[in-house]
């Protein structure tokens, strides 16, 4: 069961850089309004602060983010495997950067920022291309989550007028997947039936069995409430369960408040404000909730996960099988190629290929055809004195004799007769050329297409 976890994030990596996004895996999604709490949550789980921070839109593209465990030092050099022979604690890898370690959460913050302005703008504007981190630590559990931008409504900077429509279309693209379950992120001093998160997962899950709710800044609750009644599941039920938690504020951010004392501050707050649902709520309960929840869903998929990867195994190794064996001189098999096709196009021409066309005329016939038929006619529908007058003839030669008598045609005004007639040749040379170009293109197209066969 273990081992679950790790295998499915291996085959989303091999499926991400293969771009097949026909297969449906399993994953957890985290969906919420734009500054509900989404981010913190993802960083209490890590444990560490590697997300960027900010006012507004801060994820502007979805981040699929991968926690490995490796609690042993043999786990960590294997899944480390760097030149440098130093084995780290925890550290980050992302997709785009090879096999890049990030030591420094800082930098992963860095990192993440500046791929989103690569594609998103430094504004505010969004992109559906995936972020992918893996992060490996002895203090995480095997997860897969992926954080979404936050439901907005109103459009600012340089984002498009209909930002709503596109993150909501963004979000249902990944919720709709049938084997993903649904984080739904919602801030406790909020009314919890205007939920957006619940209200999209309900469109795409109405029975609820992929859905857990989260409830976020239960610290913030107007004085003299408190969110008993939607722990317990009586405002708004969900089957996989409502967990609460407490963020860190933007003050504890400012003070550089540590995640774990965050955490110590959470379970306090919960002890003393909700001593019966202490146990089954916060960050660590959540971490493990989310583990169990998603090695219990990868299960009940694994049996159509597997005929789905087989059934594309099958169709991509015949379609690789269609190409031929690899090629080891490129140097000859070009050369090969390049002699068959000469050969091929020759006989084509000369009327010795193998592959003869019975319905119509081709190559070295068409041409003959177009020079002997098409042209001939032309030639022969064109008179070769149209234009020319015996009065133009007598006064080209007497021009061209000056004061003295001629007993022969000079030379200059033959030439100049003969070239003005000869200019009328000129259009139907050019078609016939033209003709000839056709033909010569289209023998190209059909050599091309035999010797791909």
């Amino acid at each position: 069961m273990n081992t679950l976890i790790p295998t499915i994030n291996k085959l989303q990596q091999i499926l991400s850089t293969v771009a097949a996004e026909s297969v449906h895996l399993p994953q957890i999604i985290g969906v919420g309004s734009q500054s509900s709490g989404k981010s913190s949550v993802l960083e209490s789980i890590v444990g560490r602060d590697f997300l960027p921070r900010g006012p507004g839109i801060v994820t502007r593209r979805p981040l699929v983010l991968q926690l490995v465990n490796v609690a042993s030092v043999e786990e960590r050099k294997l899944a480390a495997s760097g030149d440098t022979g130093i084995v780290p604690e925890e550290w980050g890898m992302f997709l785009h950067c090879k096999n890049k370690i990030f030591t420094d959460f800082d930098e992963i913050r860095q990192e993440i920022e500046s791929e989103t302005e690569r594609t998103s703008g430094n504004n505010k504007g969004i992109s559906p291309e995936p972020i992918h981190l893996r992060i490996y630590s002895s203090s995480v559990l095997n997860l897969t989550l992926i954080d979404l931008p936050g439901i907005t409504k109103v459009p600012v900077g340089d984002q498009p007028a209909d930002i709503e429509y596109q993150i909501r279309e963004m979000l249902g693209m990944y919720m709709s997947n049938p084997n993903s379950l649904i984080l739904a992120v919602t801030a406790a001093n909020t009314d919890m039936a205007t939920s957006e998160a619940l209200k999209l997962a309900r469109d795409v899950d109405p029975d609820g069995r992929r859905t857990l709710a989260v409830v976020t800044k239960l610290d913030l609750m107007d004085a003299g409430t408190d969110a008993m009644d939607v722990l317990t599941g009586r405002v708004i039920p969900v089957k996989l369960g409502i967990i609460g938690v407490v963020n860190r504020s933007q003050h504890d951010i400012n003070v550089n408040k540590s995640i774990a004392d965050a955490i110590q501050d959470e379970q306090s707050f919960l002890q003393k404000k909700y001593p019966s649902l202490a146990n089954r709520n916060g960050t660590k309960y959540l971490s493990k909730t989310l583990n169990r929840l998603l090695m219990h869903h990868i299960r009940d998929c694994l049996p159509e996960l597997k005929t789905r990867v087989n059934v594309l195994t099958a169709q991509y190794q015949s379609m690789l099988n269609s190409y031929g064996y690899p090629i080891e001189d490129h140097n000859a098999t070009l050369l090969q190629i390049i002699t068959k096709f000469a050969t091929e196009y020759c006989n084509t021409i000369e009327g010795t290929a193998r592959n003869i066309e019975t319905s119509e005329l081709c190559g070295g016939a068409r041409i003959c055809y177009i020079f002997h038929e098409t042209f001939g006619r032309t030639l022969e529908s064109i008179d070769p004195l149209t234009g020319l007058t015996t009065l133009d003839v007598l006064t080209a030669i007497r021009n061209a004799t000056g004061p003295r008598p001629a007993l022969f045609v000079p030379e200059v005004s033959f030439e100049l007769l003969v070239k003005r007639q000869i200019k009328r040749l000129e259009e139907p040379g050019l078609r016939c050329v033209e003709l000839v170009h056709e033909e010569l293109q289209r023998i190209i197209q059909h050599c091309s297409t035999y010797n791909t066969r």
